[in-house]
């Protein structure tokens, strides 16, 4: 049976982007002075001014405004005429203490005992679709917009390209089935179609001097052109796909559909954070719990459970329990232990195991209070920057060393492991426990 589903993502000057880079860079560097930092930092980006306004307890002390014009001057806004420039946006801070009455809910007497910074239910989730167990909508999305950011920062090709930029990806799928005519899964059978906005100038000068207008005709020929064949190289299901679209007569490429996208950014659409937290996590696939993720210290199980569960769906889908699996778990503010956990593996369990005997065996195999899971996945160092952008789950695992700010505005570096949740680090331990 086949059928088409959609993912979009968005670049890492997308407005509300900005806003969650820079909530996660305050992060950043309070957890780089106090490991401990409770933070809860929102970010607002407009015209010419950045709003920065949350609850804060952390033994150091951060320049707001240096972290936040920094963050800015990285994704690219450093010119006059994007009306957002790093150097003369204003930044008004509105950080004040967290509340006691959160915080006795969090803080305990023993680190285990450490209880949930708030209600509400998690989820990760999991597929054996891509190499990085992500649906492969999501993933191409992601692809696009990183690459053509990429383009940009490089500056030898795409010379009008400006920094806000989205994606969407069409795939119709094939619903696969075993030999027992048990659902395992789907196969991508081909891209329908692709979504390409990307903010530009107005004109771009040519090799002679002479300067041209941008047109969405001239955006389209460089991305079928240079940015295509880019992304091709990542995975050669890529460039499989990718080539048939290209010839494919019933395919669509729409690029800046609206035909023209000159102005863009927070001066052309207000940024808050936590307003792309599809984007952030699985591209419509599984579900989401409705909480977002940048700004927050681990403390907060939106966040570290969110993490957790993908770990766990992860490992369920490499260990081979089943193709597909969406993980639930849910908290009461100031508990410990989680008030549930669920598991569905849309019919594609590999072993002979109900789901709820799935999630059963998951209870015994990891410990899910926060201390556990914060203590487990690292969490506590200032790792979060780096998933602001381009999606929380399904990147790379890698030690970096990152520059920080103290509390006299000096730099230092660190050594930072990311997407801890994206290790396999339990595998053997999975599969032995379902016997696998």
């Amino acid at each position: 049976m086949h059928y088409l589903f959609t993912s979009e993502s968005v670049s890492e000057g997308h407005p509300d982007k900005v806003a969650d880079q820079i909530s996660d860079a305050i992060l950043d560097n309070m957890l780089a002075q106090d490991p401990h930092a409770h933070v809860a930092c929102e970010t607002m980006c407009t015209t010419g001014q950045v709003v920065i306004a949350g609850e804060v307890s952390c033994k150091g002390w951060v320049d707001l405004q240096v972290v936040a014009r920094k963050t800015i001057a990285d994704i690219g806004y450093t010119k006059s005429e994007y009306k957002f420039e790093a150097e003369s946006c204003g930044i008004l801070a509105a950080l004040h203490a967290q509340s006691q009455d959160i915080n006795m809910g969090v803080s305990r007497a023993t680190e285990e005992e450490q209880g949930a910074g708030d209600q509400g239910m998690m989820f990760g989730y999991a597929t054996d679709e891509t190499d990085n167990y992500m649906p492969l909508t999501l993933d191409l999305a992601h692809t696009l917009v990183f690459t053509l950011a990429r383009i940009r920062k490089e500056g030898k090709e795409m010379l009008y390209l400006r920094p806000d930029s989205k994606s969407q990806v069409t795939i119709e799928y094939d619903a696969v089935y075993d030999r027992d005519g048990k659902p395992c899964g789907q196969r991508p059978v081909r891209i329908d179609t692709i979504v390409l906005s990307t903010q530009h100038d107005e004109n771009v000068q040519g090799d002679k001097g002479q300067c041209t207008k941008v047109t969405p005709e001239l955006i389209k020929q460089d991305v079928i052109e240079i940015l295509l064949p880019r992304v091709a190289t990542r995975d050669s299901r890529y460039k499989k796909l990718l080539e048939n679209f290209l010839y494919d007569p019933k395919a669509k490429l729409l690029v800046n559909p609206t035909g023209n996208f000159v102005i863009g950014g927070p001066h052309g659409d207000t940024g808050l954070t936590g307003r792309k937290i599809i984007v952030d996590t699985y591209g419509g696939r599984g579900a989401h719990g409705g909480g977002a993720f940048s700004g927050k210290d681990p403390s907060k199980v939106d966040r570290s459970a969110a993490y957790a569960a993908r770990w766990i769906a992860k490992h369920l889908v490499a260990a081979g329990v089943a193709h597909e699996v969406l993980v639930q778990v849910s908290y009461a503010i100031g508990v410990a232990q989680p008030v549930s956990l669920y598991v569905n593996t849309y019919g594609t369990a590999q072993v002979k195991m109900s789901d709820a005997e799935i999630a059963a065996k998951v209870s015994e195999l990891f410990d899910l209070r926060p201390a556990a899971i914060i203590r487990a996945l690292k969490l506590t160092q200032p790792m979060y920057q780096e998933t602001a952008k381009y999606g929380h789950v399904g990147r790379t695992n890698e030690v970096v060393k990152k520059t920080f700010f103290d509390s006299e505005g000096n730099t230092f570096e660190r050594e930072v492991e990311l997407f801890t949740w994206e290790k396999l680090d339990r595998l053997a331990e999975v599969k032995s426990a379902f016997g696998l």
